[in-house]
């Protein structure tokens, strides 16, 4: 590693918030060093719960977090908080700030708030997100509360780095469920009906109800939840260490008000139930493993891609590459072929060679 991180990351794991800051600046920027210093975090995971929150704009997401780090803090339990906010055009940082909406815990340090600009990203979160929960992770944060701008349908890219997601439904009418329903209802774990006290909640709850009664939603019919059968059998149980089958997870619906705190000990009681059930059920290890197996693919695909650009570049440039697909001297495959023959023939030398 860099020396220049040494003391960097030795301040982050005393447990110094500003080092904690300065270490998700470099993730966030990409400062050169950046991989060493996360490549070094890893061995310090794991101990955190990775909570995920989304849902459609209005649903009172940024209120309800606030009210779930404080109630949290009263439990005793260390608070990390990740939002995803819309990029900035001009500068691709976040437009929300310093996330001032946050008003609860302003103030407590051990309530840690991190706004990180979405980049454009497809379902709010940028690769650099699951390097801050690692960081977050590695400093020794009980809980770390991931909140997404509630964009789309895309959102369901947060499960990659999310043990459990709760969705927030505002009360209204069929018609929101059902648009939902298409996109980012699948993903939840939890179903949380906020600004429960206002007119259709109840109706709301109804249709959720229904919907995962009548195997149209997750823990019915197929997927349990966002982490889905991958650690079931083929019957759709999951089995427990001791060799039992446990139930397929279906999720909950909680009805809070977040403005006035209430259901949000329920909301954190259903929240302990589903991890508890990842580690019953083998569910987490598997989720692990899966979102490991993705950063893997991720980080080989930025570098490949950023090998092959430089390649272009001694080549003349993707321009003059096109130019000669446009005047018939070659084609797109052809083109494609030879820039990585060079990779594939280093590839094939390292499985003769053995090294």
């Amino acid at each position: 590693m860099n020396a220049e991180h040494e003391p960097l990351l030795e301040d982050l794991l005393a447990g110094k918030h500003r080092a904690l800051a300065r270490v998700i600046s470099k993730i966030e920027n990409r400062s050169p060093g950046y991989r060493d210093l996360v490549s070094e975090l890893y061995a310090h995971t794991g101990a955190a719960d990775v909570i995920g929150i989304t849902g459609s704009p209005g649903a009172g997401k940024s209120t309800l977090v606030d009210k779930l780090a404080e109630t949290y803090r009263d439990r005793g339990e260390t608070v990390g908080v990740i939002a995803i906010d819309p990029s900035s055009p001009f500068t691709g940082g976040a437009v929300l700030g310093d996330r001032i909406r946050m008003a609860s815990t302003v103030g407590d340090m051990d309530v840690f708030v991190r706004s990180m600009s979405a980049r454009g990203t497809l379902g709010g979160l940028s690769t650099a997100t699951a390097d801050a929960v690692k960081a977050m992770d590695a400093f020794g944060k009980d809980k770390i509360i991931i909140e997404t701008v509630g964009a789309g349908q895309n959102e369901i890219d947060i499960v990659r780095t999310a043990d459990t997601v709760a969705v927030l439904v505002p009360p209204g009418s069929g018609d929101d469920i059902q648009t939902l329903k298409a996109g980012i209802l699948e993903i939840a774990d939890v179903f949380v009906v906020n600004k429960a006290d206002r007119p259709g909640a109840d109706r709301t709850v109804q249709e959720l109800r229904d919907m995962i009664h009548l195997g149209e939603g997750p823990g019915m019919g197929g997927d349990a939840g966002h982490h889905g059968a991958d650690a079931m059998d083929a019957g759709g149980a999951d089995w427990g260490d001791d060799g039992d089958a446990i139930e397929d997870w279906t999720p909950p619906i909680v009805e809070t008000v977040a403005t006035k705190g209430e259901g949000v000990e329920a909301f954190i009681d259903d929240l302990a139930a589903h991890q508890q059930y990842l580690v019953d059920s083998g569910t987490r290890a598997e989720m692990t493993r899966q979102r490991y197996a993705e950063e893997i693919r991720t980080l080989l695909r930025e570098d490949v891609h950023a090998m092959l650009e430089s390649r272009i570049e001694d080549e003349g440039g993707i321009d003059d590459l096109a130019e000669g697909v446009r005047t018939g001297e070659t084609d797109p495959y052809t083109i494609a072929s030879d820039l990585l023959e060079p990779v594939e023939a280093c590839l094939d030398d390292l499985d003769v060679d053995g090294t």
